[in-house]
C-alpha cells in the first residue's frame, strides 16, 4: 500500500513539474508581472521576460536556440491564424446574412408588385364589364360614376397593367 501511494505521489509531481515549465512570467510596458501559460506578446522585448521557454533554451547551443525560437512563434502564429479564420468567417457571416436580406426583400417586392398587378387586372375587368360602381364620400353618401369617370380610371387601369 505504501508502496503504491510513492508511485502515485511521484506520478503526479511528474505532471506538476511538466505544467509548471510550461508557463511564462514577464513584466509587461507598465511594470506589472505577468503570468501566463502563453509566450508574451511579441511587442515585450527579450530582457523583461523573466520565466519562460527561450530563457531555459538560451543556454544551450545556438542551433537550438533557432530552432527553440521557431517553435516559440508557432503558437503565435496558430493564434494569428486562428484570429484571422474567425475575422474571414465573421465577415462572410455578414455577406450572407446581407445577401439573404436583399434576397428577401426582392422576394416581397416581387410577391407586393403581382398582388398589386392582380388588384389592378381585377378592377380593370370590373370597369370593362359595365357594371355601375359606386364610392362613399367623406360624409358617408353614395356616389355612382359617370361614364367619363369611368373612361379616366380604365386609362389608368391599363396604364397601371401595362408594367404587369
Amino acid at each position: 500500500m505504501l508502496k503504491q501511494r510513492t508511485i502515485l505521489a511521484l506520478i503526479s509531481t511528474f505532471f506538476a513539474c511538466a505544467s509548471a515549465c510550461a508557463q511564462y512570467v514577464w513584466v509587461d510596458e507598465h511594470g506589472n508581472k505577468q503570468f501566463s501559460d502563453t509566450p508574451p506578446p511579441s511587442t515585450v522585448p527579450k530582457n523583461r521576460i523573466l520565466k519562460g521557454k527561450n530563457l531555459i533554451d538560451s543556454n544551450t547551443d545556438a542551433g537550438d536556440a533557432s530552432s527553440s525560437s521557431k517553435a516559440a512563434d508557432t503558437p503565435r502564429q496558430k493564434t494569428d491564424s486562428i484570429a484571422s479564420r474567425n475575422e474571414d468567417y465573421n465577415k462572410r457571416k455578414a455577406e450572407q446574412a446581407e445577401k439573404d436580406k436583399k434576397a428577401a426583400e426582392a422576394q416581397q417586392a416581387a410577391n407586393d408588385k403581382s398582388k398589386n398587378c392582380e388588384r389592378v387586372k381585377s378592377y380593370q375587368k370590373t370597369l370593362e364589364s359595365g357594371v355601375r360602381i359606386s364610392t362613399t364620400d367623406k360624409n358617408g353618401e353614395r356616389n355612382y360614376m359617370s361614364d367619363e369617370q369611368r373612361e379616366k380610371e380604365l386609362a389608368d387601369t391599363k396604364k397601371a397593367s401595362s408594367g404587369c
